[in-house]
């Protein structure tokens, strides 16, 4: 049975002046055409920022590649549905009979979509301020826990080194595909762990560049599922 909105939003402290706002931002496209995709576009902008933002300020020395890191660590996929999960958000979702017979309030790729929903719904409503507010509380005990120590090590070094150091094997690369002509590639890699039967995929415009996003996806997820630190 899906939850009252209002319900989830007295849980999470705060107060729309436009509810119907947070109803979209729940709605699946699946179940309404005015549906959440628009807000989750909103949300996703709003939420790069205020990271980017607060790591920029966090970590003075850090250089671009650094601060790239860490907010991919911290603005994913996996660690929005872990969010959103925390949050009991799935139980408030409004889906279609189709995604609600396959379990898709359970989906990380809905779930972190709709937690990106929530926070433009929040901009709309609330503006910037309360916005920012409210992310950086979402956030805090990622945001306390980061570290630049290895950080400058690139993603496959920390990956490797940390499969070495719990004696386990050797992360895998396997190139999934390669589109387009020789002067604009676009290589497809998949990273696959002995920790976990899935995998992350990264895309870049050299193998080497796919091979590194699907690393740091990698430490993402790791991270986020099993609490490893490389």
């Amino acid at each position: 049975m899906i939850q009252d909105p209002e319900k989830l939003t007295r849980n999470l402290g705060l107060i729309f002046k436009q509810p119907a706002l947070v109803r979209r931002a729940l709605t699946h496209r699946s179940a309404h055409a005015d549906n959440n995709e628009r807000l989750e576009f909103l949300g996703d902008s709003v939420l790069g920022f205020v990271i980017a933002e607060c790591l920029y300020h966090k970590f003075t020395e850090a250089d671009e590649g650094v601060l790239s890191r860490l907010r991919a660590t911290l603005v994913n996929q996996t660690a929005l549905a872990n969010i959103a999960r925390k949050l009991n958000l799935g139980d408030y979702l409004i889906l279609g009979s189709g995604e609600l017979k396959s379990g898709g309030y359970r989906r990380d790729s809905i779930l972190s979509d709709a937690m990106e929903a929530m926070i433009g719904a929040l901009l709309l409503d609330q503006g910037m301020d309360a916005c920012r507010a409210w992310i950086l509380r979402l956030f805090a005990d990622q945001i306390d826990g980061l570290s630049l120590r290895d950080w400058k090590k690139d993603p496959k070094t920390r990956l490797q080194e940390s499969m070495q150091a719990r004696g386990l094997e050797l992360p895998a690369y396997t190139l999934r595909s390669v589109v387009g002509q020789a002067h604009d590639q676009s290589f497809v890699v998949e990273c696959r762990v002995s920790l976990t039967e899935e995998t992350c995929e990264g895309r870049g415009s050299s193998r080497k560049r796919a091979e590194q996003e699907s690393a740091e996806k990698m430490l993402a997820k790791l991270a986020e599922e099993f609490g490893l630190k490389a």
